[in-house]
């Protein structure tokens, strides 16, 4: 019995890898949105005569890889530069989020694309004043309007090791402490640009038809198993 068990384990991965490649291909347009991926291991059970690897369910991961930067004029949209990231405040606490898609609420919040609060390295809510003129935003985040800085857009650094949650469609609340960043060298903001999703569409359209086949041969496999199974016991059963 252990192919079937094997075959199953196959299905199972083969099954989740398809569904998270079909939902990086629904999201490379969302700006800002990093592909998922799944690390599968190799899980070796020794309980019988000899040792049989199965397939694990695999762990999950969010890419950095970054998006492409795409150009729009608009002074509201911003795109991070290098491994950084905008913070925003969220129901479920603070999250992070490289969808510089920004606009001004009704008292001059600054807002993403969902409505949520952006923040300045501080933790604080931006405001800013509509009547107050044309925005800039620097490299380091600075916003000015006319002559004056309005505040500072908060850009954070996540820990390499960190697990990331998704919050929303591109946000992500990690489970260490992000830090803001100190050194704008390579990191920074770039005005007039959004950052596209890092989705590859051909190589996950590869990935996919390459799943399914496996997924098939996966159930070809455990039917066969179950046929196997089915003749032996009707030869060695009663006649």
């Amino acid at each position: 019995m252990p192919n079937l068990y094997v075959s199953l384990s196959a299905q199972m991965a083969t099954e989740r890898r398809m569904v998270t490649i079909a939902n990086n291909i629904a999201n490379m347009n969302t700006p800002g949105y990093r592909a998922e991926e799944i690390k599968f291991e190799r899980l070796l059970s020794t309980a019988g005569d000899q040792e049989v690897a199965f397939v694990s369910e695999g762990e999950s991961y969010t890419s950095r890889n970054a998006g492409p930067a795409i150009f729009t004029g608009n002074a509201l949209d911003v795109a991070p530069q290098g491994d950084s990231w905008f913070a925003v405040q969220t129901p479920n606490g603070r999250a992070y989020t490289r969808d510089g898609r920004l606009h001004l609420g009704p008292a001059g919040e600054l807002l993403t694309v969902d409505n949520l609060p952006v923040l300045d390295a501080g933790g604080t809510q931006l405001l800013l004043d509509p009547s107050a003129g044309e925005i800039r935003i620097g490299t380091d985040g600075t916003i000015t309007q006319g002559a004056n800085q309005a505040g500072t857009l908060g850009l954070f650094t996540l820990p390499a090791g960190a697990k990331l949650e998704r919050h929303g469609h591109s946000a992500v609340i990690p489970d260490r402490a992000a830090e803001p960043v100190q050194d704008f060298s390579s990191l920074g903001v770039r005005q007039g640009y959004i950052e596209g999703s890092n989705v590859d569409p051909i190589m996950e359209m590869t990935r996919l038809i390459a799943v399914q086949r496996t997924f098939e041969m996966a159930a070809q496999a455990v039917q066969q198993s179950e046929d196997s199974t089915s003749e032996t016991i009707r030869t060695l059963g009663p006649s």
